[in-house]
């Protein structure tokens, strides 16, 4: 690679066509030179763009359920909250969580700067955190959900969109499974977080235990905001810390990976992305197979009341939801990884549902302990799947980036209707056996197994049919975006034509 330059500092604006300079070809794509060069751009990102989104997920679900941990020790009873409320105070964060992920995805799409946006999102759900610590009956909880749902559907569709800015289809999985991790661990340390400060913080300075936990997690949340404005990369074109021969990489990789540039062209608003999005019937079968996944792994908001089943102590049951979730995370990137290594979607999808479902049927069979925990331990690694979800949308909507926005925050806005509804399906009167839930979340697993086995197939359709005639895949290309990935690449726009012909749907 040359030294940073003029012409290697590169960076196409949107809605610009491409200057017909021809700039000096970059190393040929499997060449050492070019293999060395995208290790070492891939490593930068890694080491500031992962911890932080990991780091910034942790707190978004240890702040979203923290409710249920501040349940054991007296919320409910503090609040007056009857079984029917405490299920709409939990389930009213969805109201705002899930519609607001399609305007937040547009608006992240037309930005120039995703650090300042995710960041301030980030302070804004820390704050409302902290404030439900201060809550004093129905209403003010009430409040705090709401709100709290606003900027922090900001953060998951926001940051897999992110991610696909900067990483190939062939890296995405396992990048997205690491983002995904933040969650899982968040379901480990988060309890034994809430285990602490509830077992330790009770009456000090005449403050209940439970208020001390959103006051602490909600601060906490609030500095890692802070640090997120400073520490997220913005777009491959502009990031103040990718400079030179590395930003036209980063572009060019992407061009690469989809035979076109990843911009977005003066027809491609995010109105016309949302439109391209809502008309196409595959992103419709992705949000419905969604919400099924989602209802059927919705435990996942109960599973410090499923650990209580067990029947020991608040303390220990705390304790005991750790260990799935270390488990979990594991599994989920070692699957994320040989998903990428493979390119194969489906099974990596799907299969950690069909674990899931077992672990229901040995909870329905028996209320023997090691058996039910055992059974946690499966239901919580189907969470490898969920997070491969998102990931083989954006693989399959790769262009433009103003219909990949729309179609992520579509997909996963309309899925967490399935936490919405799996709100009300682990009934306590149901408990502690809930075989009734199980039931539910067994049957809607089987269905978005049904449902993904489809997409599978009709993607399979659509690659033969690329495989019988190559020049159906130059019948949606965009002239401009190829003459840009031409540009990037320091070849004609003939070659850059017929590298887009490799272009296949991974399935």
């Amino acid at each position: 690679m040359s030294k940073e330059n003029e012409k290697g500092d590169v960076s196409l604006t949107e809605h610009k066509a491409p200057s017909d300079e021809l700039l000096d070809p970059l190393p040929e794509i499997g060449s050492p030179e070019r293999l060395l060069a995208e290790k070492k751009l891939v490593r930068k990102l890694d080491s500031r763009l992962l911890p932080t989104i990991v780091l910034i997920f942790i707190m978004n679900y240890i702040d979203r359920n923290g409710i249920t941990t501040a349940r054991l020790k007296g919320l409910q009873q503090d609040l007056g909250l009857s079984d029917l409320q405490y299920s709409v105070v939990l389930s009213i964060l969805f109201a705002s969580y899930c519609p607001a992920q399609i305007p937040s995805n547009m608006i992240l799409n037309r930005i120039t700067r995703p650090s300042w946006y995710i960041g301030l999102c980030v302070m804004g759900w820390g704050l409302t955190s902290l404030l439900t610590g201060v809550t004093k009956n129905y209403g003010g909880i009430l409040a705090c959900r709401v709100f709290i749902g606003l900027p922090e559907a900001a953060f998951y569709p926001g940051a897999i969109y992110l991610l696909s800015r900067w990483y190939t289809k062939k890296e995405l999985a396992f990048r997205s499974a690491i983002l995904y991790v933040g969650l899982l661990i968040s379901n480990a340390f988060g309890a034994l977080i809430a285990a602490g400060i509830l077992a330790k913080m009770e009456g000090v300075r005449g403050i209940r235990a439970w208020r001390w936990l959103f006051f602490i997690e909600g601060a906490i949340t609030i500095t890692v905001g802070i640090f997120t404005i400073w520490a997220l990369p913005d777009y491959p074109n502009n990031t103040r810390w990718i400079l030179g021969d590395e930003r036209r990489l980063a572009q060019a990789r992407l061009a690469d990976d989809a035979g076109e540039a990843d911009q977005d062209n003066e027809n491609d608003t995010p109105l016309a992305g949302l439109r391209m999005a809502i008309t196409d019937p595959l992103i419709l079968v992705f949000a419905i197979m969604n919400a099924a996944q989602l209802l059927g792994l919705s435990f996942i908001n109960f599973f410090p009341t499923l650990t209580q089943t067990l029947g020991f102590s608040t303390t220990i049951s705390l304790l005991l939801a750790a260990p799935p979730w270390v488990v979990a995370s594991t599994v989920t990137c070692l699957s994320a990884w040989h998903a990428d290594k493979t390119g194969e979607r489906y099974f990596h999808v799907a299969g950690p549902w069909w674990g899931v479902i077992l672990g229901f049927i040995i909870s329905l069979a028996t209320m023997n302990t090691g058996a039910r925990y055992f059974s946690m331990i499966l239901m919580a690694c189907g969470y490898a799947g969920f997070s491969l979800t998102i990931v083989w949308v954006s693989n399959v909507i790769p262009r433009p980036p103003s219909k990949r926005a729309a179609a992520i925050g579509i997909v996963n806005g309309v899925g967490n209707l399935g936490n919405l509804m799996g709100s009300y399906t682990w009934k306590a009167a149901w408990g502690p056996q809930y075989h009734q839930s199980m039931l539910i979340s067994l049957c809607a697993l089987v269905l978005s197994s049904v449902m993904s086995l489809g997409i599978r197939q009709h993607l399979i359709r659509r690659n033969r049919k690329l495989d019988e005639d190559e020049r159906l895949s130059l019948q949606g290309a965009d002239e401009i975006r190829v003459k840009e990935a031409a540009l990037l690449e320091g070849i004609t726009f003939e070659q850059a034509m017929e590298r887009r012909k490799g272009f296949r749907y991974l399935y």
